[in-house]
């Protein structure tokens, strides 16, 4: 098993059903391993993206951190959405029956729908750019409202389940 692997599969192990959230010093982390800070950058910048379901926060300095929380389940809706029928460019159109699509189904709201349609809608978008970079961006904006609906979902289920506790603070290492 590859280095990158191996590091990848012991964040994940960290990361369970009960704790959508990690947080670990990279540096630590790298020492643990045997290998350089960089190394550790590789595998979070290419194994816990937005497309993957996961969000990097960061803290840099003595005190610093890296937190990966898991804002999307594997096999969810908004999991399918976010890597497989948005894709990398999303036209005007197409979000707004997407948008559609997922106020009928109860996913967001009727509100967080329309938030939705005037972030991706063409005056939003309206600067002098290629229409297929304003089709990336659209998709890149509908990703990371998805992202966020999604988390939001997670922390008030995750509260939900224990009134009394954040949702799962992990030091490791």
């Amino acid at each position: 098993m590859r280095l990158s692997d191996t590091i990848e599969s012991f964040i994940k192990t960290m990361l369970t059903q009960e704790e959508p959230e990690v947080e670990l010093k990279r540096n630590e982390l790298a020492e643990y391993f045997n290998c350089a800070p960089s190394q550790i950058n590789y595998v979070l910048a290419t194994r816990f993206t937005l497309d993957d379901g996961y969000v990097i926060e960061s803290r840099r300095g003595g005190g610093g951190y890296i937190r990966i929380v898991r804002v999307i389940q594997r096999g969810s809706k908004f999991q399918y959405l976010i890597s497989e029928r948005i894709g990398e460019t999303l036209g005007e159109a197409e979000a707004g029956k997407l948008i559609h699509q997922l106020e009928e189904e109860k996913l967001i709201s009727a509100c967080e729908g329309s938030i939705m349609r005037a972030a991706v809608s063409a005056q939003a978008i309206s600067v002098p750019m290629p229409d297929s970079m304003k089709d990336a961006l659209r998709a890149k904006i509908l990703k990371n409202m998805l992202t966020s609906v999604a988390r939001s979902r997670g922390e008030r289920a995750s509260h939900d389940r224990d009134n009394t506790t954040h949702t799962g603070e992990m030091n490791a290492i």
